[in-house]
């Protein structure tokens, strides 16, 4: 089961997916996101521009990836990771740690 499909069945609303980081872009800069799953590597590039506009925009996101943290670069290093492969009760984890509310 892919992304689209995991957060659909989870209720979620699904925005995209980009395949290319110029459509990931414009989809950061312009849609009303909640949230965000971010792949490091979109089509041979990095997504950290599209994160860079999300963090502007306070929007929480993850980042999958198969290299686990160790492929954040720095200013990213501790945002929540999903490391690929990884199934529904990862992903509810990642998302509930990036959407619980802070407390005062």
């Amino acid at each position: 089961m892919d992304l689209e499909d995991l957060l659909t069945e989870m209720g979620f609303e699904v925005v995209g997916p980009a395949n290319h980081l110029r459509d990931a872009i414009e989809l950061a800069r312009e849609e009303q996101i909640d949230f965000a799953v971010l792949d490091i590597n979109v089509a041979g590039a990095q997504s950290f521009p599209v994160a860079d506009i999300l963090r502007n925009r306070n929007i929480p996101f993850v980042f999958s990836t198969g290299y686990g943290a160790e492929g954040l670069v720095d200013g990213y290093r501790n945002e929540v990771v999903l490391r690929k492969p990884y199934g529904p009760q990862e992903l509810r984890q990642a998302i509930a740690a990036q959407l619980r509310p802070i407390k005062p």
